[in-house]
């Protein structure tokens, strides 16, 4: 029996050997298969060695990769999340642009009437005279108002052009639609950071034996690659630290808790006041818009203090959190919080005053309407005697006619102020607070009384909390305004292109890392869950505005309509047969919409 077994045995070992042999009998140099194992050898080398190319050119081609990844080794996750989610504004921003600008700027232009052959796209007489000067096209007026900027220049006609394009249709079409993308966007992306999250294993047992032997990629061959791989992993050794040493920390809890009491006693305070201010400045800025040679301060003080109060605000809240004590992560998001509730009471605020203002307009707009028919109708129904014959006046130029107040493009208007004012501000704080400081640390550390560096000023830090909120709002901004003014969402894309560069230069040049480096969350669903609470809440106003307010009567496309969602009812009277004008009727009836929206809430 013992025999048979290794008979048996022996038998499967020598086949064993028999396969090995005949499947490297060309490695082993004998046989006829010498020439292909070599051929097939050198194949999968160069198939291996395309495939580690094709994956760098993946990560080349990918915007701002290398830039993220060297701010992320020598600043941290945190940081370095920031600036993924400015990219990612980024593509979702170009995307919108090429909507508006696909389906309503471009039509507009090639389809749509010229500048000065009606009123709504024309400069009115009294304002020809400076509608050129450069403080008034900074402020978005003279040309710039009657522009394709805003929503007044564009179109009440059914169809324009020779291609019948529904101009009216495709711009209430495209402003809904710019929302609905953005939700899909934003849901999509935080189910996608959601499912890596839950597939990530559990990482804390023996995390720095791990960090320590096996951190170092043995492939790279760059020094400069090694360098920032060095700062990588310093900086991860530091996020570990850090959290080792929270979740070891004694703490006295009655005291703790005291103090959180009382830092956000203090910072409601401050949100208070601020909606305050902000009410009390747009309240201000309505009796100078009444006035005569207002200066450019009173023109725009809305926007000053508005952004003044992001640009305080923030740094404050920071000072005041410094007393409770938590984790840098939940300080942060505590801090994001804050500011949240800051840019909204602020944001809210503004648009309440805002809505006064309409409303003023739209009382106006009445008295307005009759003074401009009648204008018409007495012009183009008197006679003028020349050489003894009655004829007909010339017609009226456009210039001359009266028109209304146009809410819409006030609004726009007031949004475009508001994103560029923020723009500015927020680069002019990156050059004094940022770079002037630092070239003044640098350069004045050597002659001065104490040490500049480790004291006061020093070096800035990187303001994530402030930076994303500043994204977030002013995304906010941009989803409001760019119903009411179509070249916003270009503005936006400039912005945010500028800034990935801008920021990247600044945060590399003038600043340091935080003195308590902590590790990121393993998604950012924090920030797109602030996103998609901001989207939510900027879809209000719109939607109050399009079912509610009646559209101006001289401009715009929905000028004629008695509220702007009339142009969906047009369409389906006109241009679907009957049956299917009932059935679309009967589906946008409120008793069901209502139902069918809180399913899917």
């Amino acid at each position: 029996m013992a025999f048979t077994t290794t008979t048996t045995h022996d038998i499967s070992s020598t086949r064993d050997a028999q396969k090995f042999v005949e499947k490297f009998e060309g490695a082993l140099g004998k046989g006829k298969g010498k020439k292909f194992y070599a051929y097939k050898v050198m194949m999968l080398k160069k198939w291996i060695k395309f495939k580690r190319d094709f994956e760098n050119f993946k990560t080349a081609c990918i915007p701002w990769e290398m830039k993220i990844k060297e701010v992320e080794s020598h600043f941290g996750s945190s940081v370095a999340s920031y600036f993924i989610f400015l990219r990612w504004m980024y593509g979702v921003n170009l995307v919108l642009f090429g909507l508006i600008f696909g389906l309503v700027v471009i039509p507009e232009i090639l389809m749509g009437l010229p500048y000065g052959s009606s009123p709504r796209k024309t400069v009115p007489r009294n304002e020809e005279k400076t509608a050129m000067d450069f403080s008034v096209l900074w402020d978005f007026e003279g040309y710039a108002k009657y522009s394709v900027l805003f929503y007044g220049f564009y179109n009440n006609q059914r169809t324009i052009g020779w291609l019948k394009f529904r101009l009216p249709l495709s711009y209430f079409l495209v402003g809904v639609g710019v929302f609905g993308y953005s939700l899909m966007v934003v849901i999509r992306t935080m189910a996608s950071n959601a499912n890596e999250s839950t597939g990530d294993g559990d990482d804390g047992n023996y995390n720095f034996s791990f960090k320590m032997f096996t951190s170092w990629d043995y492939l790279i061959g760059n020094p400069e690659t090694a360098d920032n791989k060095f700062a990588s992993i310093t900086t991860s050794f530091k996020e570990s630290i850090v959290d080792e040493e929270e979740s070891n920390k004694d703490e006295n809890i009655h005291l703790t808790r005291f103090l959180r009491v009382l830092a956000n006693v203090m910072i409601i305070c401050c949100l208070c006041g601020s909606g305050y201010l902000i009410y009390f400045v747009v309240k201000r800025s309505q009796t100078f818009s009444k006035m005569q040679n207002v200066g450019w301060y009173e023109r725009n003080e809305v926007e000053i203090v508005m952004s003044l109060l992001g640009m305080f605000c923030p740094p404050l809240f920071e000072t005041i959190a410094n007393i409770e004590d938590y984790h840098p992560r939940v300080a942060l998001k505590w801090q994001l919080g804050r500011i949240f509730a800051l840019f909204l009471g602020n944001l809210y605020t503004f648009l309440l005053a805002l809505m006064d203002d309409v409303n003023e307009k739209l009382a106006q707009e009445d008295a307005v309407k009759n003074v401009t028919y009648w204008t018409l109708y007495n012009y183009y129904n008197s006679t003028t005697n020349i050489n003894g014959t009655d004829t007909t006046p010339p017609p009226l130029h456009p210039a001359d006619v009266p028109r209304g107040p146009c809410w819409e493009t006030n609004v726009g208007v007031e949004f475009v102020r508001l994103t560029v004012s923020d723009i500015l501000v927020t680069y002019v704080t990156i050059l004094v607070g940022d770079f002037l400081r630092a070239c003044f640390v640098r350069f004045m550390n050597y002659c001065w009384c104490w040490d500049l560096e480790a004291g006061f000023p020093s070096y800035a830090e990187f303001d994530i909390s402030g930076n994303v909120l500043g994204l977030v709002f002013n995304q906010g901004m941009i989803w409001m305004g760019s119903f009411y003014a179509p070249g916003l969402i270009g503005i936006n894309v400039l912005r945010l292109l500028t800034s990935m560069y801008f920021q990247c230069w600044a945060v590399m040049s003038s600043n340091v890392p935080h003195e308590r480096v902590f590790k990121a969350s393993k998604s950012n669903n924090f920030y797109m869950g602030l996103l998609l609470l901001i989207l939510f809440l900027s879809l209000l106003p719109v939607a109050y505005t399009i079912m509610s307010l009646p559209p101006s009567f001289d401009c715009g496309p929905f000028s004629g309509k008695k509220r702007m969602f009339d142009v969906i009812q047009e369409t389906m009277e006109t241009d679907f047969p009957p049956f299917v004008a009932k059935i679309l009727s009967s589906i946008a009836n409120p008793g069901l919409i209502i139902p069918a929206i809180l399913l899917m809430m």
